[in-house]
């Protein structure tokens, strides 16, 4: 894997992730950053609902700022958890499934996707399969 999220990574990432949920039946919202969270690419599939993109976002950024997949975090986030109230720090996180930390060879985080309107185990099986076919 590259180790810069590039123009073509990123459509790369969205293009394998539309792919995989078309397989699925599945319209989802697929979000990709840069390592500081910043948005990289984006796309509604038709049909996503429009309350998926915002989620879709957030997913990707929690994924990255925190260099942690959004599921793990969420363990740490529930009441009486270590991060408990995560989600209302830096503009609002989410905390449960479908944010993937993108690696380069070094393990070094690149980026993060984030995918939104399927169930959250879809979200995240989708962005596991994206993460690991780039």
């Amino acid at each position: 894997m590259p180790s810069i999220l590039c123009e073509s990574l990123v459509q790369r990432i969205t293009d394998c992730t539309r792919r995989q949920a078309s397989a699925q039946n599945s319209a989802v919202c697929i979000s990709v950053v840069d390592a500081a969270g910043l948005l990289k690419g984006f796309l509604r599939m038709d049909n996503a609902v429009p309350g998926a993109i915002d989620v879709a976002i957030k997913k990707a950024r929690t994924a990255a700022l925190f260099q942690t997949d959004s599921q793990q975090l969420g363990e740490q986030a529930r009441p009486n958890g270590a991060a408990y109230t995560l989600e209302s720090t830096n503009g609002g996180l989410i905390s449960f499934g479908g944010g993937v930390v993108l690696r380069d060879e070094n393990g070094t985080t690149i980026g993060a996707v984030g995918v939104a309107g399927a169930t959250i185990e879809a979200d995240q099986a989708l962005a596991i399969y994206a993460a690991r076919r780039i």
